[in-house]
């Protein structure tokens, strides 16, 4: 009998290497998956390359991970905000790496990795420093009908976690609102998905048509307790 359901966190995190690439999902505060990041940080595991649309808030969340010490190497599309000072820090004392990649080649990258596209050509950073190598080299770049573009490969993750809203012991998921952001295509892009859910449901109570992740791309569904902050990330209002 198939079910995903884990009995915590924790157990989910236990296979979680040195050296990972996680992936992340989460765009700003909207479906960070706190409670997996906490889990991760008590698990332990060092050396991480780290894929999230931003570089933490605060000092919670992706931010407790990088202070942490954690965190080798960050790919994001938006680094800095008004409150990324633990980011900050440790970027200019040299601590993390920076791979600064634009939101939509960040999804489209994911999404590539998850359909087995082996790279594909883009225009967005052409003739900027984003169509640079991290050692500085150019990237190849093409002209196809008169444009110019740049060549992209797939991000692959060993590990993703995602948040949803609903899912059911084969693992099938469905979302709320802009908590839904990286989530599927993160769970399509890794070897192991983790992902949390406020309900656990029943076989065949998720509706097929609004079933976003399938189960055959999630490894572990774990249960969190709903908070007074939304599933999205918002606050209710009163």
């Amino acid at each position: 009998m198939i079910n995903k359901i884990a009995d915590s966190a924790a157990q989910a995190m236990a296979g979680v290497r040195d050296g990972a690439t996680v992936l992340i999902g989460g765009f700003g505060t909207a479906g960070i998956p706190g409670e997996l990041i906490e889990a991760l940080i008590a698990q332990g595991a060092r050396d991480l390359t780290v894929v999230n649309n931003n570089a933490g808030n605060a000092d919670h969340g992706l931010a407790a991970l990088l202070k942490a010490g954690q965190v080798r190497k960050i790919i994001c599309s938006f680094p800095r905000q008004v409150d990324s000072y633990v980011f900050d820090e440790l970027y200019r004392s040299g601590k993390v790496e920076l791979e600064l990649v634009p939101q939509g080649n960040l999804a489209e990258r994911l999404r590539a990795a998850g359909a087995g596209i082996g790279a594909f050509f883009c225009p967005t950073g052409y003739g900027t420093e984003l169509a640079l190598n991290a050692d500085g080299s150019p990237k190849e770049t093409r002209e196809i009908n008169g444009k110019q573009y740049v060549l992209e490969y797939p991000i692959y993750g060993d590990v993703a976690l995602i948040k949803a809203e609903k899912g059911d012991r084969w693992g099938n998921l469905t979302y709320r609102m802009s908590a839904r952001n990286f989530g599927p295509v993160m769970a399509t892009a890794a070897k192991t998905t983790i992902a949390t859910v406020h309900d656990v449901v029943e076989l065949g109570a998720l509706d097929p048509e609004a079933i976003v992740t399938p189960g055959i791309y999630v490894s572990h569904v774990v249960k969190i307790e709903r908070t007074a902050t939304q599933a999205g990330g918002f606050k209710k209002s009163a």
